[in-house]
């Protein structure tokens, strides 16, 4: 596998990725939908919590908010084992929380409004910060420990690089299929950086025990045959995590679907990363005279 001589390649693809959910952000922007789906946690709403009384279904109760609200996309959430549901939308004022009672109470007679609530834009500033506070914290502390454990900072470098893209991928994929940016959003991130570096560390172990087999200049070579030695693994890791989180999505309900499509997303972006680029960006980072 020469995967050092064809890297451009490979940093193209993911270029192309990065730069489509770039495009998909300016459209959805210049069209007024935003470019991220944000939820209420992220930009502050209003929230119901409705006792229902009676079977029904997200979608019912999404298109009475729709109707009456004109807000195209509410998030509504059965709460499990009950007939209960918690709904998250954009702030509407009173006369519109009026409304929409009485609406929900036409359709069903049984129904009982729980709560009805603001959710502070305050509390969703301070959300945002901590999602980049988080990444940030998380990719330094990698960057330290990666530097020392091979006693290369170009080492801990690349692998950050790697984890940028796989950040960016993700990011894309919020933006291009409209996934709700809410808690979950951190989650994703963080696991994905987690995974990620996992996948990363065993090809660099796998570089590190190659050295003594390969001359100084002969890294490209070292490096392809590390990264096919544990190709394996990295592959078959991979596919597992997918079928799990496949079935989960598969399976799931709009919340857990919500969470599982850009964990598979960032799990591919992630091996992809291990496998193509964190390698390729070390071996541009070390001096002329340890490359052909």
């Amino acid at each position: 596998m020469k995967i050092v001589e064809n890297r451009f390649r490979f940093f193209a693809a993911s270029i192309v990725i990065i730069l489509a959910g770039m495009v998909f952000m300016v459209i959805n922007g210049g069209s007024g939908k935003g470019i991220f789906n944000f939820d209420v946690e992220f930009t502050g709403g209003t929230a119901m919590s409705i006792h229902v009384g009676e079977d029904f279904s997200n979608d019912a109760i999404s298109k009475i908010i729709t109707d009456i609200t004109g807000q195209k996309s509410p998030q509504v959430q059965r709460v499990v084992g009950t007939n209960s549901v918690s709904v998250k939308m954009q702030s509407i004022d009173g006369q519109m929380r009026t409304a929409l009672s009485q609406g929900i109470l036409e359709q069903y007679p049984n129904a009982s409004i729980d709560s009805i609530q603001d959710v502070s834009a305050t509390v969703s500033k301070e959300m945002q910060l901590t999602a980049v506070k988080a990444v940030l914290i998380a990719c330094v502390c990698m960057l330290i420990y990666i530097s020392i454990r091979f006693q290369d900072v170009r080492a801990g470098g690349s692998a950050i690089i790697a984890l940028i893209h796989d950040v960016l991928v993700v990011i894309a994929c919020y933006a291009v299929f409209r996934i709700p940016v809410n808690n979950a959003f951190i989650a994703v991130l963080l696991t994905i950086l987690g995974y990620s570096i996992n996948s990363t560390i065993v090809i660099f172990d796998r570089i590190r025990e190659n050295g003594p087999k390969f001359r100084k200049n002969q890294t490209a070579e070292k490096i392809n045959k590390s990264i096919s030695q544990t190709l394996g693994r990295s592959v078959n890791t991979t596919l597992t995590t997918l079928f799990t989180i496949g079935a989960i999505y598969i399976l799931g309900v709009q919340s857990i679907k919500d969470f599982s499509l850009p964990m598979m997303v960032g799990i591919i972006a992630g091996a992809y990363s291990s496998i193509f680029i964190s390698g390729s960006v070390w071996y541009m980072l070390l001096p002329k005279n340890e490359k052909q």
